[in-house]
């Protein structure tokens, strides 16, 4: 993890990441950075997430910063954020003391885009999301006071979210939004009123072609049988 140092005797706590094994001897791989590090925090803190009540399903990190997780619960009863806070905090703020104050963000976890992709934005408030399920893109609105916050530092928290979430976000603010939708309407207006002259100038045509046949036909004498 950025910006921590260790010596020579000190206990640290960390994930088994992997087991090498060369000719001359076999090398064990810690890991503090990995996302799974922190579920695995999660788990000796919240019995909940241990026994599988709590269902983690997805952690993105950028160690030493800011963590995103997202879960779920297998009971009804069970507020699976709230397991993971604990009371007054005391769960997740164990995890951060572990990390050494690295910030953690807990959302449920929910099958619908919209709502996970607000959730994934916390802590902003959201005022709209709209998505395209083919390209798999969202466009996040947010108040103007908003903004900022919902991008992060960086970008980081918006980075986190299509991460956490596994859509491409786009976030605007309201200002800009409505500012947009008003081009929008007009050039659908203007659109619509050139539509509608093309018609009415081809149903004048017609009708011009229709009065020209008649008087060609009241002009043609009369043949007598």
């Amino acid at each position: 993890i950025p910006r921590e140092t260790y010596r020579g005797g000190d206990r640290v706590k960390a994930m088994l990441l992997e087991v090498r094994r060369t000719p001359k001897d076999v090398q064990v791989i810690l890991t503090r950075s990995h996302p799974q590090f922190v579920a695995k925090l999660f788990e000796l803190e919240v019995p909940e997430v241990l026994e599988k009540i709590v269902e983690i399903k997805s952690i993105v990190r950028e160690p030493g910063d800011r963590t995103k997780i997202a879960v779920t619960s297998r009971e009804k009863a069970v507020d699976p954020v709230g397991a993971c806070v604990g009371i007054k905090g005391s769960r997740v703020q164990a995890v951060v003391r572990e990390l050494r104050g690295e910030k953690i963000d807990i959302i449920t976890w929910t099958s619908d885009p919209r709502v996970f992709i607000a959730e994934a934005l916390n802590p902003a408030s959201i005022e709209k999301v709209g998505i395209d399920e083919e390209k798999k893109s969202a466009l996040v609105v947010v108040a103007d006071s908003q903004l900022s916050l919902a991008i992060g530092k960086n970008g980081q928290n918006v980075r986190l979210a299509a991460r956490l979430t596994g859509w491409k976000i786009d976030i605007i603010s309201a200002t800009e939004y409505e500012k947009e939708k008003a081009e929008r309407d007009k050039e659908i207006k203007a659109a619509l009123a050139e539509e509608t002259e093309a018609l009415h100038q081809q149903e004048e045509a017609r009708e011009q072609e229709l009065k020209a046949r008649a008087e060609s036909d009241a002009d043609k004498p009369d043949t007598e049988e």
